[in-house]
């Protein structure tokens, strides 16, 4: 059965965790704040309006944070194309097979929308995707489902059509309350996903497939 493949970004198309810890390092200093690693990997794969009142104090102005947040993913963007990020292995040969044999497929993401366009023309991959789902196009991150619906919605597929590849525990609970199958990609395999596997490289040839029949 050909259906929708509905994909994460960071963590799973692209490695993009040292862009995101350099951008927001450098930001939040610039600001007069120091964080630490460990402070960012908490936070990482959350959204801008979740993660800077943590850093910038419960009383920082909607302003401040749209403005602190607006110049880390510029920053970030830079930092992407000058570093010409690369798709994680077995990633570009996934999404060129998948389109080859007529599934439809949309990036599902927490970032921003000129971040999602920027990584896919660094990596080539621009052309493959039918739709974009953004930080913009939904009210609520993962594990809200609202990401994964709207993608649905856009590709004109019903959820139990759509598989879901993501590679962290919020997006794989997103997945489950879209009604939706997931397939993880996880180094740690710590994912309660219908698959789970360390790289798409090692997934099976008929995985979509035989998740789609299911």
């Amino acid at each position: 059965m050909v259906g929708a493949v509905l994909w994460d970004m960071d963590g799973t198309l692209v490695d993009s965790e040292e862009y995101h810890w350099l951008s927001w390092r450098d930001t939040m200093a610039s600001e007069g704040i120091a964080i630490t690693h460990d402070q960012f990997i908490k936070t990482f794969g959350q959204r801008n309006d979740s993660i800077l009142p943590q850093w910038l104090g419960v009383g920082a102005s909607a302003e401040r944070i749209q403005r602190v947040g607006d110049a880390k993913e510029e920053l970030y963007r830079k930092l992407v194309r000058e570093g010409r990020m690369e798709p994680l292995p077995g990633a570009r040969e996934w999404v060129g097979r998948l389109h080859e044999h007529g599934w439809l497929q949309a990036i599902a993401s927490s970032a921003p929308r000129a971040n999602i366009e920027v990584v896919l023309e660094v990596i080539g991959m621009a052309g493959f995707f039918e739709a974009l789902v953004s930080a913009e196009d939904v009210t609520a991150g993962k594990p809200d489902p609202q990401v994964f619906q709207k993608g649905a919605e856009r590709l004109g597929m019903p959820p139990s059509r759509c598989i879901v590849v993501e590679d962290a525990v919020p997006g794989v609970e997103a997945a489950r309350r879209a009604g939706m199958r997931c397939i993880g990609v996880s180094r740690k395999g710590l994912l309660a996903a219908d698959i789970v596997v360390q790289s798409l490289e090692d997934l099976r040839p008929d995985a979509f497939e035989d998740l789609g029949r299911g």
